[in-house]
């Protein structure tokens, strides 16, 4: 099989052409329950398919949470395929929003899984964690140069915790986060209109003006609606690099469920405020 136009092209592209916003699928127990459906299989395929069907031909990007369908087992992963299935085939973009990190061919195997061509759960690109060494990586690196896929790389993450390790200094002085951000920008090198390889970066973390978050790359931040992050507060959270920020938003959206109306509605409306706080900079 031949490769697919870089990642990074092709989410410019998506941006560009349905607006800067990504939709997390996270299905959830209350979520299901706010919908009227049952915490079961019968109901992740009802939410499921509502998304699918209402949102996949509008939103750029979906990052489907792959813990919520795999705690159905087997047939709950079933209703995942189908869902990568059909929103890549509506001409979106799927994040695989698994979160991976190993080591050698375990590595290799969940980049297999995610990021080879003709796998169950292809995917446009996968959320990865560096913390067994960014060099535990390069599996799923590799592999996505090969297959025109991308990676985001958990950097500076918006739950409070992480700052224990993110934040944590090296003996040479730089942060563990800003040494995961200076390795995507040596991936991203050169490449335009931006590189394959992401940082996800909390947009509830305030001013970041000393981290280099010019990675010539995508920069995935979720925190936006019901974690208290507004579009506005993008600029000053990412500076300059707020063009290429990808601003994910899950229950902001979803919770205006399960009207397929309604769910278009709020989507065009974070998709408008977004562009519009970006445009100003």
């Amino acid at each position: 099989m031949s490769p697919l136009e870089p990642f990074g092209t092709r989410l410019r592209t998506a941006m560009d052409e349905r607006g800067p916003l990504c939709v997390g699928i996270d299905p959830h127990a209350s979520l299901l329950s706010e919908w009227g459906l049952g915490d079961d299989i019968a109901g992740l395929e009802r939410f499921t398919r509502t998304v699918v069907e209402a949102l996949g031909q509008h939103v750029a990007v979906f990052k489907p949470q792959s813990a919520f369908f795999e705690r159905f087992g087997s047939r709950g992963i079933a209703v995942l395929e189908r869902a990568v299935v059909d929103l890549r085939a509506a001409g979106a973009l799927v994040v695989m929003d698994a979160k991976r990190g190993d080591i050698g061919s375990t590595m290799a195997a969940y980049a297999e899984t995610f990021l080879r061509k003709g796998a169950p759960l292809f995917s446009d690109a996968l959320t990865v964690s560096p913390y067994l060494g960014y060099g535990s990586l390069k599996p799923a690196v590799d592999l996505a140069r090969e297959s025109g896929t991308g990676l985001f790389v958990l950097a500076l993450t918006s739950n409070p915790e992480g700052a224990e390790v993110q934040r944590a200094v090296r003996e040479d002085g730089r942060s563990i986060g800003a040494t995961m951000l200076a390795h995507l920008a040596a991936e991203n090198a050169g490449q335009t209109p931006m590189g394959s390889f992401g940082a996800v970066v909390g947009a509830t973390l305030g001013d970041l003006s000393s981290f280099d978050l010019a990675v010539n790359g995508p920069l995935l931040a979720p925190g936006i609606g019901a974690q208290g992050a507004t579009a506005a507060d993008l600029p000053k959270v990412f500076g300059a690099a707020v063009r290429n920020v990808v601003p994910n938003v899950s229950r902001g959206v979803l919770r205006h469920g399960p009207d397929p109306a309604a769910l278009r509605a709020s989507a065009e409306r974070f998709a408008d405020e977004v562009r519009s706080a970006v445009s100003g900079v």
